[in-house]
């Protein structure tokens, strides 16, 4: 799985609409002023800043489009809520490679390089926002662009939600006819795995939307419901070598690449599996569906799969065996009884009806 630039996406939702610092910024251009910020006072900050005065004072929308009036940079704290210094010359060293043009940019650029520290540069000309953080640059979008294309991107995952939730309900409907390949179980894990990495797309522009983004987080929040834990029981279900640790197999998955993803056998081979095996049958341990069953906690659950070895054998067994397990009961074993009675009832005709 892609890693997410989690320090670049923080400094995104400091200047997310809605914050004191996008609105300050937002009221730079309106003026039709340029302005220089630095996020964050460090030894190396000090370094490349000349001159200015210290003011230390919370940040507001107005304060900081009135300090940029000045030629000069603000410096603010590391979470932009206070105006540390004001009217700074920053002095960067001239041999950092910078491809910008204008002064204030290749400024702006040269000290980003060089202190690490997220640094923003706001066009004069051209009415610009670009962030700048180590070797990165961004240019910040418009709200009605960033929302085009977070619902875009939230319409693909509602897509791949809708398979995940067929192929998962396929996958049940095998565990219950033990009928189950390896093939089932890839794709449910194909499918899972995509959902989830659409879903950190749609994450990070609901970070950069700030409180425009509050709509499209409720639909992710609803449409990436249980899929990690699905993902989770999946596994548990069918890795190869059960003695193997749930997190190493969830790793593995994590460190596939999207390209990877397409191929079938890199996901049976992070389950343990050898290439060429898609079509050979595989028996679930039963976690996956005995989570289904209400108020059965997961203890109870692992030995339950510790008992009878796997799905099968759990759902042929009397109720005089479920009870020997512990934690069970008679009153329990009654209920897992039922429940996959009626889960396998529901699996069957949701596939065939």
């Amino acid at each position: 799985m892609p890693k997410r630039d989690e320090e670049l996406m923080a400094v995104l939702a400091m200047l997310a609409p809605g914050t004191i610092l996008r609105e300050g910024v937002e009221r730079v251009i309106r003026a039709g002023r340029g302005a220089l910020l630095v996020i964050g006072w460090t030894s190396e900050v000090d370094r490349v800043v000349s001159g200015g005065f210290v003011i230390d004072t919370n940040s507001t929308a107005q304060r900081i489009s009135e300090l940029a009036k000045m030629d000069g940079a603000l410096i603010l704290d590391d979470e932009g809520e206070r105006v540390l210094r004001a009217n700074v010359h920053l002095v960067p060293d001239p041999s950092i490679p910078t491809s910008e043009t204008g002064t204030r940019h290749r400024s702006a650029e040269r000290v980003a390089r060089q202190t690490g520290q997220p640094v923003i540069s706001v066009s004069e000309s051209m009415s610009m926002v670009t962030l700048y953080l180590g070797e990165r640059k961004r240019i910040l979008e418009e709200v009605s662009s960033l929302l085009f294309r977070a619902n875009q991107a939230l319409a693909t995952l509602e897509r791949y939600r809708a398979r995940l939730d067929e192929v998962s309900a396929t996958l049940s409907a095998r565990e219950v006819e033990d009928s189950v390949s390896l093939r089932d179980v890839v794709v449910a894990l194909q499918r899972a795995e995509m959902v989830r990495r659409i879903a950190v797309e749609v994450e990070d522009y609901v970070a950069e939307l700030g409180t425009e983004g509050r709509l499209i987080e409720l639909q992710l929040d609803e449409l990436v419901s249980a899929v990690d834990e699905e993902r989770s029981l999946v596994v548990q279900d069918y890795v190869a070598d059960r003695r193997r640790k749930l997190s190493s197999t969830l790793g593995d998955l994590d460190e596939l690449t999207t390209d990877d993803l397409l191929d079938l056998e890199r996901i049976a081979a992070a389950l343990g599996y050898e290439e060429d095996t898609l079509d050979r049958s595989v028996t679930p341990r039963g976690f996956r569906l005995l989570s289904k069953i209400p108020r059965l906690p997961d203890s109870v659950i692992a030995k339950l799969v510790q008992r009878f070895k796997d799905l099968q054998r759990v759902m042929e067994a009397s109720i005089e065996d479920l009870d020997e397990v512990e934690g069970v009961g008679e009153t329990r074993a009654r209920g897992i009884q039922d429940g996959l009675r009626r889960l396998a009832e529901s699996s069957i005709l949701e596939r065939y009806v």
